[in-house]
């Protein structure tokens, strides 16, 4: 026959059954911590990640700008001679020409001029298809946004120190100048037979 239950074996069992749940609680709370301890370590990688990308977004911004300034310098002391070379007697040149015109907003990179002429030029590091493309939906509505131009025949031309393949043939299909880096200077790729589009 069993032994019979006493209170003092039932107050052990719960004693027992208590301190296995203590246990239980406190190995829960230690690894709450710890969880909190890596998600508050995540959260200080993922901060510094963030910095990081944000310093680096804006070193690489401020690169390409002046990389930008540098294929501009290069391109605009040679626009004169280049379209004066194709008959396009343009005296002058600006550079950065904007327009805040609403449903016209749009910049230039550099704009060659003589009294009935403008020569509207892209400036690109690298040009491609696309700049193309974004280039030639903006060209229609230069008059609307710069309408001191509004009697001028507009050319469009792109310009590019380097040149993604068989973009040059589209432009020059499209009626643009493409302007091409030519050892420390710049030249028009078009040939003579090159009729320009006049917007």
């Amino acid at each position: 026959m069993a032994d019979p239950v006493t209170i003092e074996d039932i107050y052990e069992l719960f004693r027992r059954s208590q301190a296995e749940a203590d246990r239980r609680s406190a190995e829960a709370d230690r690894r709450a911590a710890e969880a909190d301890q890596r998600a508050a370590e995540a959260d200080r990688r993922l901060k510094r990640l963030e910095q990081i990308a944000a310093n680096t977004s804006r070193e690489v911004a401020g690169l390409t700008t002046r990389w930008g300034q540098f294929v501009e310098n290069l391109v605009e002391p040679a626009v004169v001679r280049l379209f004066q070379e194709r008959g396009i007697e343009v005296q002058e040149t600006s550079r950065r020409l904007k327009s805040q015109r609403p449903g016209a907003e749009m910049e230039i990179d550099i704009l060659a001029v003589n009294g009935d002429v403008a020569v509207a030029i892209e400036v690109k590091s690298r040009l491609s298809r696309q700049d193309v493309e974004d280039f030639l939906t903006r060209l229609p509505k230069f008059k609307q946004a710069f309408p001191q131009y509004g009697t001028y025949h507009i050319h469009g031309a792109v310009a590019g120190i380097e040149i993604d393949a068989g973009v040059d043939r589209y432009a020059y299909q499209r009626g643009l100048f493409v302007i091409k880096q030519a050892g420390d200077t710049v030249t028009v790729a078009n040939d003579l037979r090159f009729q320009p589009t006049a917007w």
